[in-house]
């Protein structure tokens, strides 16, 4: 079968499923996207790269730059695919992530293509991530509401032209209109549990400043792709005073990059981290506070392979897999309690839960889990057990690779 994938930042989610397909050596695999892939494809997978020939207007309607965002790269997305096609490659289906507007125009390439969106949020300007925050965010005005509309223009058209669609989890699922949902597959991107396993046996991990933490240190690990309200900082950064109180011996171990966000408005400080460590100045000793920077994968793994508690706090938005790789690696996770983490974890079972914004809470939650390591043990087999159950590779990469199957063969209503 010929199949393309299109995903911006290639390979993406779609990493195991193209492995998978590649050993079967009996498809036709290409890929297209905007970067350079910072690792190496399977044999027989065949890159194409697009390249965007201009930028945005100036002086375009703020509510309007990010949709002609999305068809600018929709334009280069589907030049590059036309020239595809003149080499004679015509795909029977297109697996694309449309976040950045790549698939807009595919199907106006190839109409008798299958198309299988993978779809991660749908933007609503009440009830979820836009008002969730009262103190940082506000109640969005008209004006603010009106624009998240226009966010969402792109992915109506996207869910028109699809023919199936597939997202991580039942939260996300949860996000879409009605009227899409029922063509929306909930299979997740899967765990590789082999990899994000726990090792007694782990290393020492050596931070920049020369400290090495050990296995059996109390090591309190928090992850953010960058440290940001939209994954709960402000919360984490606030418990800190309470809990090196109870817990003077705690190594806490920030990973993210520090400067600009991934998700929601920036720092007026051009930092949330210099701005949450300036309100405790004085309040917190900094000596066991170690901020890593963005680590290796490897390096980040090493590091939940030690830690003693995880901490995982985010709005009501798009689920990280830094919480499904940290209960992987066997470790008691304390999760907001939030939609997103509540479909993941239940409270006292496989995990601890806590009021979002409640940082007592969680400096409380993380100090009981330092001192009682049993029932902190026991909370990270089951957490494990929840991934190999749920989340693993064996348990989704079936799942996916049948709805390709049953996509492309139009088996699907």
């Amino acid at each position: 079968m010929n199949i393309l994938f299109v995903h911006q930042g290639f390979p993406g989610q779609y990493r195991h499923i193209l492995r998978a397909l590649a050993a079967q050596k009996c498809h036709q695999l290409v890929g297209m996207g905007l970067e350079v892939p910072a690792e190496q494809l399977p044999a027989g997978v065949h890159y194409v790269r697009y390249g965007l020939k201009r930028g945005n207007t100036p002086g375009i309607h703020p509510w309007i730059i990010e949709s002609e965002s999305k068809v600018l790269r929709g334009e280069a997305c589907a030049a590059a695919a036309h020239d595809l096609k003149l080499q004679g490659f015509d795909p029977v289906l297109i697996c694309s992530h449309p976040g950045w507007g790549e698939s807009l125009f595919l199907k106006d390439i190839w109409p008798q293509a299958l198309l299988l969106s993978y779809q991660e949020f749908f933007y609503h300007a009440r009830g979820f991530d836009y008002d969730f925050d009262p103190e940082l965010q506000g109640i969005p005005d008209w004006k603010a509401c009106s624009y998240l509309r226009m966010k969402n223009a792109y992915l109506m058209l996207n869910l028109h032209a699809s023919d199936w669609n597939i997202t991580p989890t039942e939260f996300q699922r949860s996000t879409f209109p009605d009227v899409w949902r029922s063509r929306i597959s909930c299979i997740h991107d899967g765990i590789d549990t082999g990899l994000a396993a726990p090792d007694p046996s782990v290393s020492p991990f050596s931070l920049a400043t020369g400290k090495a933490l050990r296995r059996g240190d109390p090591i309190v690990t928090f992850v953010n792709r960058r440290i940001e309200p939209y994954r709960g900082c402000h919360t984490f950064f606030r418990c800190l005073p309470a809990l090196q109180e109870a817990y003077p011996d705690a190594q806490v171990v920030i990973v993210g990059q520090q400067d600009g966000v991934s998700y929601g408005k920036p720092s007026p400080d051009g930092s949330w981290k210099t701005t949450f460590l300036d309100e405790l100045k004085g309040q917190i000793n900094l000596r066991n506070v170690h901020f890593t920077g963005a680590l290796s994968y490897s390096s980040f793994l090493h590091l939940l392979r030690l830690s003693a508690v995880h901490v995982y706090l985010t709005y009501p938005f798009v689920l990280s897999w830094s919480l499904l790789e940290a209960m992987s690696c066997q470790l008691p996770v304390i999760g907001s309690a939030t939609s997103p983490v509540q479909e993941v974890i239940v409270d006292n079972e496989n995990g601890l839960l806590v009021d979002f914004f409640d940082s007592e809470q969680l400096a409380f939650s993380i100090n009981e889990l330092l001192r009682d390591r049993c029932r902190a043990e026991a909370l990270g087999l089951a957490a494990r057990n929840t991934i190999l159950q749920k989340y693993s590779l064996d348990t989704c990469l079936p799942q996916q690779l049948a709805l390709l199957q049953l996509v492309a063969s139009k088996r699907l209503p």
